[in-house]
């Protein structure tokens, strides 16, 4: 069985080394948002979705900006 341990939005910030702010705000961009699980009127993250999130959005944020 595999487990994933999920965290808050402030566990996730404090990962990452952003403002709480900043999580939130990118749970609110429809597809374009960080993965993310609502349990109820919570939200919790897996930090290595996010973080490979992340890194494929920096990687064809920079492919793109080539391409300019």
């Amino acid at each position: 069985m595999n487990t994933t341990t999920l965290v808050t939005p402030h566990e996730l910030a404090a990962i990452l080394k952003v403002p709480v702010s900043w999580i939130y705000q990118r749970t609110r961009l429809g597809q374009e948002a960080i993965p993310h699980l609502r349990v109820g009127r919570y939200v919790r993250f897996d930090p290595q979705q996010v973080i490979e999130f992340l890194k494929e959005r920096q990687a064809s944020d920079s492919l793109l900006r080539r391409d300019l």
